[in-house]
């Protein structure tokens, strides 16, 4: 079962939409790459490998416009506005998408895994990072975390810093951080044309240091930075979460 919703956000500025498949099961959010839009996923043939977990009622699966993504994409505004929209962006799925889900699944405390790849993947992270109370796994593929030269900027304000974990989680104390050890962040990548696994080593490198459980899963020099890795990666490690 499919189904969709939009409504206006005051935190982003702008309408937003979130698609739903699925009756029953762990709420899953996929974040769409760079500036994807909400059915990125099913267009992509996504939701066809993640069908047997869907039809099974093991996971109930949610995604959104990539809102951050597409003003990066499309140079909205200023660098510092597109900073504003990024911290923004992550604000509205806490107080409004998480909401949303949990009231779908008629459980107002039910947690959520976080899912993405690319910049989905920076995303998936950031969220579980920033909202632990929230987010519980987070399945960050081919990861692109360090998102500083998407925003042509050599200025960066606190909008930015919040929202980057490779630059906040070290900042990190006291229940926050205390709630965040009880999480874990998966970041399987390739090595093969257009992946850079150095980048999910970086964010492991600082997430190790603070304690916070993760991994790292290379599947090698022949895999790209591609939707048929991402295809045959998720429902792995979907399957592996949900039992």
């Amino acid at each position: 079962m499919k189904t969709t919703a939009k409504w206006y956000s005051q935190r982003v500025q702008r309408d937003v939409r979130m698609v739903r498949w699925g009756t029953f099961g762990q709420p899953v959010l996929c974040f769409p790459t760079a500036g994807g839009d909400f059915e990125e996923i099913e267009r992509f043939l996504m939701i066809k490998v993640l069908s047997p977990l869907i039809d099974a009622g093991k996971i109930k699966l949610y995604s959104c416009d990539s809102v951050a993504g597409q003003a990066m994409v499309q140079r909205e505004g200023s660098p510092g506005h597109r900073q504003w929209v990024l911290n923004q962006f992550h604000q509205y799925i806490r107080h409004e998408l998480v909401p949303a889900i949990r009231n779908d699944c008629q459980n107002p405390n039910i947690e959520v895994i976080s899912a993405g790849a690319s910049i989905g993947a920076f995303h998936a992270a950031a969220v579980l990072c920033r909202f632990p109370d929230v987010f519980s796994k987070a399945i960050a593929m081919s990861g692109t975390f360090d998102i500083r030269r998407f925003m042509s900027s050599e200025k960066f304000g606190d909008d930015y810093w919040v929202s980057s974990p490779l630059h906040f989680v070290p900042t990190l104390k006291g229940p926050h951080l205390d709630k965040l050890r009880t999480r874990f962040v998966l970041m399987p990548s390739g090595e093969g044309k257009a992946e850079d696994i150095s980048e999910s080593w970086a964010l492991a490198k600082v997430l190790g240091k603070q304690g916070i459980p993760n991994r790292v899963d290379s599947w090698g020099k022949k895999t790209p930075h591609d939707w048929m890795t991402w295809r045959d990666m998720l429902p792995k490690y979907l399957a592996e979460m949900v039992g």
